[in-house]
């Protein structure tokens, strides 16, 4: 098994970008999810309702990217930093409501869905375009790691165990449960697809895995993937 693709958002809910390496640490892929775009009463902007979110499908049309030290927000070709107040102006107007880009604190409450690496194979991919009629671009999924498989699901068998990519380390935690965000047009798949009903239906929602992070360095695409002794 290898590393197939890598990716990461700068910016929480928008597009991310596909990357060919990158330094994971204790908190995950360097830059990931570094930024929320939030409300006037802190909630996040995002393409589903919760606990912590509010819809605001108007986040799907930018894209963020990690430049050096910074993080630069791109719609169409307009570009702007990553907390400036002509983004959060641009945001504002987008989604009709006052919104700011703010930087996550260190120490306190991560903007992670849940665990900070996601991982999916391509053989699961493969069996939710044969099985559930759905396109499974894996850019639904916003995902950090696709590692080429040749089982469906191989990859939930890894939870509770530790597996390489390279020189790093990850600790498989739990299933990924999904959201109406993987049939709605973001992250670069333009068009909608019906994948979560079937989804719920036969896989109980959840696709890919999460993982978090035991040993840091750099995976790179290509890098082998294996289970380890924890």
């Amino acid at each position: 098994m290898r590393i197939v693709s890598l990716h990461r958002f700068p910016v929480k809910a928008m597009g991310g970008e596909d990357i060919d390496a990158v330094r994971v640490d204790g908190r995950g892929l360097a830059h990931d999810r570094a930024f929320a775009v939030v409300d006037a009463d802190g909630m996040f902007a995002a393409g589903k309702r919760g606990s912590r979110w509010r819809p605001h499908e108007a986040i799907f049309g930018f894209a963020a990217t990690a430049r050096d030290d910074a993080v630069v927000v791109l719609r169409g070709d307009a570009a702007w930093e990553a907390g400036s107040p002509g983004l959060d102006a641009e945001l504002s107007a987008a989604t009709g409501e006052p919104m700011r880009v703010v930087a996550e604190t260190p120490g306190e409450t991560d903007f992670f869905d849940a665990k900070p690496v996601s991982i999916v194979g391509t053989a699961t991919l493969d069996w939710c375009r044969a099985e559930l009629g759905a396109d499974a671009d894996p850019r639904r999924l916003r995902v950090n790691v696709v590692v080429e498989t040749d089982e469906p699901f191989v990859e939930e068998s890894w939870i509770g165990s530790r597996i390489g990519l390279g020189d790093v380390a990850l600790d498989v935690v739990k299933r990924n449960t999904r959201c109406r965000v993987i049939d709605q047009a973001q992250n670069g798949a333009t068009e909608r697809t019906r994948w979560l009903k079937p989804l719920g239906d036969r896989r109980d929602g959840c696709v890919a895995v999460y993982a978090t992070v035991a040993t840091p360095g750099i995976v790179r695409v290509g890098d082998p993937v294996a289970p380890l002794t924890a």
